[in-house]
C-alpha cells in the first residue's frame, strides 16, 4: 500500500482541500514512474487511479479545457474507464453527469480529437470543439466545490487511498 505521512496531509489540509489531493496524486505519480503505461496501471488500485483521474481532470480542464485534456493523452483514461460513474458513488452526481455529457462528444469525435497536431491546429480545436465550452464554464464554476466533495470523500475512506504513516 502507497504511504503518506500525516503530518504531510494535515499540513495540505491546511492549504486546502486541492493540495490535501495533490499529496496523495503526487505519491501515486511517484509510484507510477510518472506516467500511465500497461506496466504503471496496476501499481494503483481503482481508488488511487479515480483520484489520480479527478486532479488530472481539474488541472488539465482548467488550464486548457477538454481540447488539452484529450490532447495530452487521458481522454481514454477518464471516458472510457467508469471515472464518471465512480464520481456519481462518491457523491458528486452532478460531476458524474457533466463528465457523461463530454464523454458523448469525446466518443462522437475520438479519432479527429486525438490525433496529432501542430500548434495552429491544436488552437483551432477550440473554434471546431465549441461543444466543449458549456461544460468547461460549468466545471470551473463548481470547481471549488467539487474538490471539497471528492477531498471529503477520500479523508472519509483514507484506507482506500494510502496508508497513513
Amino acid at each position: 500500500m502507497i504511504e503518506i505521512t500525516d503530518a504531510a496531509l494535515r499540513q495540505a489540509a491546511g492549504e486546502g482541500m486541492d493540495a490535501f489531493i495533490q499529496v496523495f496524486t503526487d505519491k501515486y505519480k511517484e509510484v507510477i514512474g510518472g506516467e500511465l503505461t500497461a506496466d504503471s496501471m496496476p501499481l494503483l488500485t481503482g481508488e488511487q487511479h479515480t483520484l489520480l483521474a479527478y486532479q488530472l481532470f481539474r488541472d488539465e480542464v482548467m488550464d486548457g479545457g477538454f481540447c488539452q485534456l484529450i490532447q495530452n493523452g487521458y481522454g481514454g483514461y477518464i471516458f472510457a474507464n467508469p471515472f464518471a460513474k465512480v464520481m456519481r458513488l462518491w457523491g458528486a452526481e452532478d460531476f458524474g453527469k457533466l463528465v457523461y455529457r463530454a464523454k458523448k462528444i469525446y466518443d462522437a469525435h475520438r479519432e479527429d480529437l486525438e490525433r496529432e497536431r501542430t500548434d495552429d491546429e491544436f488552437m483551432a480545436m477550440y473554434e471546431q470543439y465549441e461543444a466543449f465550452d458549456e461544460l468547461e464554464d460549468e466545471f470551473l464554476e463548481k470547481e471549488e466545490g467539487i474538490t471539497t466533495l471528492v477531498a471529503s470523500y477520500v479523508d472519509e475512506h483514507l484506507e482506500q487511498f494510502a496508508k497513513i504513516v
